[in-house]
């Protein structure tokens, strides 16, 4: 091994030290606790068979799917729209949507908790504004409610998958739509046909990145809820900053639930990106 080679490796050590004592060490000692009961005593599955037969449980990993589910869905299809906007204009005017992507972006946990209390809260200045103008929708809104969560969830989604689309959006050529126009095809099948296509396989990417995202979420939901609404999460951190007593055995259980579920998603979004580039690259 060369000199240069092994300077590299002195310099990525920092990061491998980090990732050790940070993530590796950590994720594993939740796996192996997730498989101790709290009362001590060897390996068993109790945590597990708490997890699936317990209605609290249950309800957390329902409630978390749904939001997750209905979050990145909603965020994808108003991101790919804001990405298409995004990369069509120019000069100051996509400095200035990059600016205010960024700064939305990281808006999220306390402090958007607090301004949804403000503006969409039982007493919010939008539900007022509801009640004399006369909307129902706005008047009736209940922010504390699974529909309203998933309200909160879908504004955090759509700035960052706006981020990581826009650059997808380069992949499209401007000689594919012209050279399109030029044997009769409309906008609408160009679209069909070449660009849903080509970007699909970075669609689906985004798609699990912002899943993961709103399944581990937890500051947000847990100002405007607290533990009344049962989130993985929430039922997470509740086991290792129990009022009473702690229960990491069953914490760490619901960890590797949470983990296993983003892996198979993972998973199922890896095998359908495969597929989609295997036809797009046929297609080529």
């Amino acid at each position: 091994m060369t000199r240069k080679k092994y300077g590299y490796l002195l310099a990525l050590l920092p990061f491998f030290v980090v990732a050790l004592m940070y993530e590796i060490i950590p994720l594993s000692m939740v796996l192996i606790k997730s498989f101790l009961p709290d009362e001590g005593g060897s390996f068993t599955l109790v945590n597990y068979k708490i997890i699936f037969t317990k209605l609290l449980y249950q309800r957390s990993i329902y409630n978390s799917m749904k939001i997750s589910l209905i979050s990145s869905l909603a965020g994808i299809l108003i991101a790919v729209i804001g990405a298409k906007a995004a990369h069509a204009i120019k000069g100051r005017g996509k400095v200035s949507f990059m600016l205010i992507l960024n700064m939305v972006s990281n808006f999220a946990g306390i402090p958007l908790a607090f301004a949804y209390m403000i503006l969409l809260g039982n007493e919010g200045v939008l539900v007022h504004m509801g009640h004399y103008l006369g909307i129902a929708s706005l008047e009736k809104f209940q922010l504390y409610t699974s529909f309203g969560m998933s309200i909160v969830y879908i504004y955090f989604q759509i700035p960052l998958a706006t981020l990581l689309l826009i650059p997808s959006f380069d992949a499209l050529k401007k000689e594919w739509s012209e050279s399109a126009q030029l044997l009769g095809g409309t906008h609408s099948l160009y679209w069909r046909k070449i660009a849903i296509p080509v970007l699909m396989p970075e669609i689906l990417g985004t798609f699990c990145i912002l899943f993961a995202n709103a399944l581990a979420a937890y500051a947000t939901v847990y100002a405007l809820m607290m533990s009344d609404f049962p989130l993985l999460p929430v039922e997470i951190a509740s086991n290792y900053v129990g009022e009473i007593q702690t229960r990491p055995g069953l914490g760490g259980a619901l960890s590797v639930v949470m983990m296993s579920i983003i892996a198979v998603m993972i998973t199922l979004s890896n095998i359908l990106i495969k597929k989609l580039q295997k036809g797009v690259s046929r297609r080529g």
